[in-house]
Order: C-alpha cells, then sequence, then structure tokens
C-alpha cells in the first residue's frame, strides 16, 4: 500500500521502487514508528477524532505488530516501500479500516522526524554508556600502573617524564568531553515535532505538549517548517561519533606503536591480536588497527549527511531519506569500536621497566635542570642555553644523565649548584609538578579520584 496516489494515474515503475525504497535499512525504526503511532493515536482521541473503542483498537494493533516483530522472519516477502508503509499496512490488516485514521493529521515529513529522534535518542544513550565503560577500565589501567614513569612525547621524541595515569587521564578527558557531546546529541533530539504538518503546521487541534509528555520528550519543536528541513539532530550525533572514533584512533596509534618491538612497552593479550598466515613470530595488533581504519568510515557518515543536506532548498526533500544509512553505520561502528577498545583495555599489560629505561637514558629531564636554575636566580633563557650546552656535550661523549653528579655539573658550569643532580632522576622532576592537572604524584592520585568521582556523576 502507498500513503498517497489519488494524483496519479498509473503507479511508479519498478526501478523507481527499487531504486526509492527504504524498507531493507530504515525498518530499525519500527519500535519508534510504533510507539510514535501510539502517542498519535491517543492525541487524535483527545482531539475529537477518533473515540475510545478506535484508539484502543488502534492502540491494540500496534502493540501486537510490535511483539510479532521480535520474530527474525517478521518482514520476510515485505515489499512496502519503507517502515511507515509496512506498519500501516500490518496494522490495517489487525484493526480494519479504523487504521486508517492514525493518519489524521500528521505527515510523514514529521513522523519519519518523529521516528528517527526517538530511535537517535536511545542511540546518543547506549553509545555514551559504552564511553563510561570505557573510561572505567582506562582509570583501572592507570592504577594498575600508578607508579610507573613513561617518556611524554612532542613531535614522536622524547620530551619529558610523565606518570603512566598521567598519560591515560588525557584520554580520560578526550572521552569524557565525547560523552558530553552525546548528551548534547541526544538533547538535540530531544524536542517532539509532531503537530508540524507536512511543513505548515497540522489543521486539526493537537496538544503537542501532550504528545511530547507521553512520548517522554523534553518539549516540542517551535517551528513547522524547520522540523520537515531540520537534521541538525542527526548531524550532531555524527560529529559526537566521528569526534570518539578520532580520540579512539589515536589511542590506537599509540598503543601500535608501544606494543611494536621498537618500543615494547604494552603487551597485547592473545584475544585482541591476530598472526600471520606466512610469517609464524608475528602478533599484529589487527583490534586496534581496525579501530583506526573505522574511524574513516565514521568520519565518512558526517561528510556524507553534510554534503546531502548542504544546499537543499526548504522544506523537505527526498533527499534527506539519506540521512539513515549514515546515521545506523556510525551508531553500529562507534558502538563496536568503544566494545573492542574496551576489551583491549581490559586485557593489555604494561611492562614499567621498559618506558622507564627510556626516560633514564634519554635526556627528558632537561627542563627540569632548566627549571631549578631558573628557581635559583638564572634567567631562564640563560638556563635554556646552559643545558643546552650539557646535552649537547653528553650527547657527543655517550653520556646519560646518571652519567653527571653535583661535582661534575658544578665543573661544567658554576649555575649549577649542590643538591641539582637530584633532578637527574626523572622521578624527582615529577615531584616539582605537582601543579593542578600537572604529572606530579599527588597531582596524578587527586586527578585519579577525581576522576572515579566525575564518572560516578554523569
Amino acid at each position: 500500500m502507498k500513503l498517497w496516489g489519488g494524483r496519479f494515474e498509473s503507479g511508479p515503475s519498478e526501478i523507481f521502487e527499487r531504486f526509492s525504497g527504504s524498507l531493507h535499512f530504515d525498518r530499525r525504526l519500527l519500535e519508534p514508528d510504533i510507539r510514535g503511532s501510539q502517542a498519535f493515536a491517543r492525541a487524535l482521541e483527545r482531539a475529537g477524532i477518533l473515540t475510545p473503542e478506535e484508539r484502543a483498537q488502534i492502540v491494540q494493533a500496534f502493540d501486537e505488530l510490535l511483539e510479532e516483530s521480535r520474530d527474525p522472519a517478521a518482514f520476510d516477502g515485505a515489499t512496502d516501500e519503507d517502515i511507515h508503509t509496512f506498519v500501516i499496512r500490518k496494522v490495517k490488516e489487525k484493526a480494519g479500516a479504523v487504521a486508517d485514521k492514525i493518519h489524521t493529521g500528521r505527515s510523514r515529513n514529521e513522523q519519519v522526524s518523529l521516528d528517527t529522534r526517538l530511535w537517535l535518542r536511545e542511540a546518543a544513550t547506549h553509545v555514551g554508556e559504552a564511553v563510561k565503560q570505557l573510561m572505567a577500565k582506562l582509570l583501572d589501567l592507570a592504577e594498575t600502573y600508578k607508579d610507573a614513569v613513561i617518556p611524554g612525547y612532542t613531535h614522536l621524541r622524547r620530551a619529558q617524564a610523565v606518570l603512566w595515569p598521567h598519560y591515560l587521564l588525557a584520554y580520560f578527558e578526550m572521552f569524557a568531553r565525547d560523552h558530553e557531546r552525546f548528551l548534547a546529541a541526544r538533547r538535540a533530539a530531544n524536542l517532539m515535532p509532531l503537530g508540524s504538518g507536512a511543513l505548515a503546521g497540522s489543521g486539526f487541534a493537537l496538544d503537542r505538549e501532550g504528545i511530547a509528555r507521553d512520548l517522554g520528550f523534553a518539549g516540542i519543536t517551535r517551528n513547522s517548517m524547520d522540523v520537515s528541513a531540520d537534521r541538525d539532530f542527526a548531524l550532531d550525533f555524527l560529529y559526537a561519533a566521528s569526534t570518539t572514533m578520532l580520540h579512539l584512533s589515536r589511542l590506537a596509534e599509540d598503543w601500535i606503536l608501544y606494543s611494536s618491538e621498537e618500543f615494547g612497552w604494552l603487551e597485547l593479550a592473545d584475544g585482541v591480536t591476530s598472526g600471520s598466515s606466512l610469517m609464524p613470530q608475528k602478533k599484529n595488533p589487527d583490534s586496534l588497527e581496525l579501530i583506526r581504519g573505522k574511524a574513516g568510515r565514521v568520519t565518512g557518515c558526517l561528510h556524507a549527511l553534510m554534503m546531502t543536506t548542504k544546499s537543499l532548498p526548504l522544506t523537505y526533500n527526498r533527499d534527506m531519506q539519506e540521512d539513515k544509512e549514515p546515521l545506523f553505520e556510525a551508531a553500529d561502528q562507534v558502538t563496536a569500536s568503544l566494545q573492542m577498545a574496551r576489551t583491549v583495555v581490559e586485557s593489555v599489560a604494561l611492562r614499567p621497566e621498559i618506558p622507564f629505561a627510556a626516560v633514564q637514558k634519554s635526556w627528558v629531564v632537561a627542563t627540569d635542570l632548566a627549571e631549578e636554575l631558573a628557581r635559583r636566580g638564572t634567567a631562564f633563557h640563560e638556563a635554556h642555553q646552559i643545558v643546552g650546552a650539557l646535552v649537547l656535550s653528553s650527547v657527543r661523549e655517550g653520556k646519560v644523565p646518571a652519567d653527571w653528579n653535583d661535582a661534575s655539573l658544578a665543573q661544567f658550569h658554576p649555575a649549577f649548584t649542590a643538591g641539582m643532580a637530584r633532578l637527574l632522576d626523572p622521578r624527582e622532576g615529577l615531584k616539582t609538578r605537582e601543579i593542578p592537572g600537572g604529572t606530579g604524584p599527588q597531582a596524578v592520585a587527586a586527578a585519579l579520584a577525581e576522576a572515579r568521582r566525575r564518572l560516578s556523576t554523569m
């Protein structure tokens, strides 16, 4: 059946039907479509369009259809144009001609908006929970190796020593922002569009606020033309998903490097790696590489919908049917990637002695020495020059920080005074960085505790 047709002398061609049909992907909207239609039936009763008996008959038919839809074979043989025509056909089979009244004062434009908002509202909540689960595992891993010292990098060159928990808390903050973005996407979707009609508003006195309360929306949309044209809420979700994948990809890249033979810090569990069909020795980080690769797919979903909507005139255009597949694809991929990342974090092992050895043999303590000179009265620019010369001399002579002591430092330059050699131990330099947000042991311990508290309130 069609929701339109009186204007036409003949039906659509077979090619057009195949080209325009969307049931194969928008069937995911079955439950939102049913819930929204039931709420609309109750609104029609309040408006005097349905009798209580008709409303009860229609709502019961929807309930029966929802129960039947749990059977994997529910869509077998269906040739309907989309999920909306599938649902109304099935309801009419159960309720009879009274089912035709359900579309009184309702356009498919607003119905699509409602269904998508209901679906996205739940999807954003679900993905947000997956983000939180990953954040919790990062905190667990931080506490497992709470005293481990690793090099921090800029330009992929050893820069300064940091605590392992401080490094993981950086990703915690990224994912905390991602969680907030999914909440924002949910808020953007959480407005009820029914009553907007095709674009001009319904011609029936529908209780829009009542429908919103019935479906748990925070409020109603404000402009009927905007409702018909709006997919900003979908773009908000896709942006949140893309940014989350960006952060997952950065974490994946770090750990691909850190688990390689050249770094050797991390041991990835057998359950998240694979071997080679040719090279027996290989243990490949496929789980992380797939996360990194899927970031491109999700970002592509965002770009696809942006390009679909960028030049559409007001209000509805059929182009907007193309919003569903990017939304569904992005939700699937970001959810799977978050679950995969959580499994990797749960199973990874740090070899703390290896990154600490990298810290000890490099000159990541250089900044600590320069700052100590500045604290003792040397202008920082001069202190920078003095320590830079010390590093250059050491590199030429093959020395590492541990090869120096107070006496040899003082001999190198008189600005080095008694007690400064302690900062050649990178763990001493950490103690100077107790500023909030810094990598000092006390600051990091406080940040971990605060992160746990924040996570529990999200």
